[in-house]
């Protein structure tokens, strides 16, 4: 009777250390590391000011590329603790695969395509639309093989009757910053590009965006998920939650996105 005492006794000593343990909430400094679409570059570095002056501070380590690029690193277990991609399907995949779980799959935002063209280019793509750029020698688009915007941008081509004239012309980014960033340089005329990237950094004040309509390319309903092996889990989750809560969705509007149906 003593001993079956005692142990229960020991079992809810060791029940109490470990209930705290599993509540606790973030009292220090947390850091989270996200696998990001390009077109999230101005966005996250934003986000990344708020949170790191916020109590407790979180830390945000971006690494940012083409959404299927970094799906085939994420298929390989790559060390990174959030996920956010410009096309959801790439996120439910990996919950298809077993990677994550479907629990923590998310939508946060509607990607927007645009033509951009720098302010003292002659292109009249205000009026003109994506027709403008019959007149372009050279327009960068992110490569379709494994960017979202790429495709985007692919699809809106050929429901124009374009996609034949201009295929030749076209200069492939390995995604959609690095397309934005040709047309920057001078190395394309024009761009079909993020609009996030448009309305946002030295881009904004040095060129001219034509928004291309929604109704022409599919949906760029972009999707996050939490992974399985993420080194901080709560750190995650505190990120999740602010880029859907309120300021989150405040910042990704201002930044060019739209917003998923709730």
């Amino acid at each position: 009777m003593l001993a079956r005492t005692l142990a229960a006794v020991a079992a809810m000593a060791a029940a109490a250390v470990l209930i705290p343990a599993v509540q606790r909430p973030l009292t220090g400094p947390q850091s989270v590391r996200i696998a990001a679409a390009a077109d999230l570059r101005f966005a996250l570095e934003e986000a990344r000011a708020r949170l790191s002056a916020r109590t407790p501070p979180l830390t945000v380590h971006a690494t940012y590329g083409s959404s299927g690029n970094l799906h085939a690193q994420l298929r390989q277990r790559a060390p990174f603790d959030l996920f956010l991609s410009a096309d959801v399907a790439y996120p439910e995949d990996l919950v298809r695969g077993g990677v994550a779980n479907e629990g923590d799959l998310f939508t946060y935002a509607l990607g927007r395509l645009v033509v951009w063209v720098p302010g003292d280019s002659g292109l009249p793509i205000e009026r003109d639309g994506l027709r403008a750029l019959g007149a372009a020698q050279r327009i960068a688009i992110a490569n379709p093989a494994h960017a979202p915007y790429g495709r985007a941008a692919e699809s809106a081509l050929r429901g124009a009757d374009l996609w034949d004239d201009l295929r030749a012309r076209l200069v492939l980014g390995e995604n959609v910053a690095q397309a934005a960033q040709f047309v920057d340089s001078g190395a394309a005329d024009a761009g079909i590009i993020a609009k996030s990237l448009a309305v946002a950094g030295a881009m904004r004040d040095k060129g001219r965006a034509w928004e291309v309509p929604h109704d022409q390319y599919p949906a760029l309903l972009q999707g996050g998920l939490i992974l399985r092996w993420a080194q901080s889990r709560p750190a995650a989750i505190r990120f999740r939650d602010y880029l859907l809560g309120g300021d989150g969705r405040e910042l990704l509007t201002r930044n060019g996105f739209g917003l998923p149906p709730r």
